[in-house]
């Protein structure tokens, strides 16, 4: 819950700045796409990184959990509110999402265990 709670929480802030940046310059929306998708990919780490950090055990499970319930949120978010199925291009940014968040676990989980083993 703390790694979606996470990537919600990012999604949110990066949207409002972004909002901000397109709004009040002459931005335009395509010139930021990879920009866009980076800071996702490092929110989908973080959240995965967090969740593992937490569970400390089975990292690439909980990271994995944490990408695919958050792709499982955007998904209803888009099929409920425009009545829209993923398409190819966005089955695959979901799949790599997941894939992040569960190096993100992974990663949460060593660096949490070796802090433990340390301060015993």
């Amino acid at each position: 819950m703390y790694g979606l709670t996470f990537i919600f929480a990012f999604a949110v802030i990066c949207s409002l700045i972004f909002g901000l940046i397109l709004r009040f310059t002459s931005t335009r929306e395509g010139s930021l796409q990879y920009v866009i998708t980076a800071l996702s990919f490092i929110g989908l780490f973080g959240g995965g990184f967090l969740s593992g950090g937490k569970r400390k055990e089975r990292g690439w499970l909980i990271g994995g959990l944490t990408g695919l319930i958050y792709s499982f949120v955007v998904f209803l978010f888009q099929y409920l509110g425009y009545d829209r199925l993923f398409n190819a291009e966005q089955v695959i940014y979901h799949t790599c999402y997941t894939l992040i968040a569960m190096m993100g676990g992974i990663l949460g989980v060593n660096i949490a265990t070796n802090n433990s083993r340390r301060s015993a």
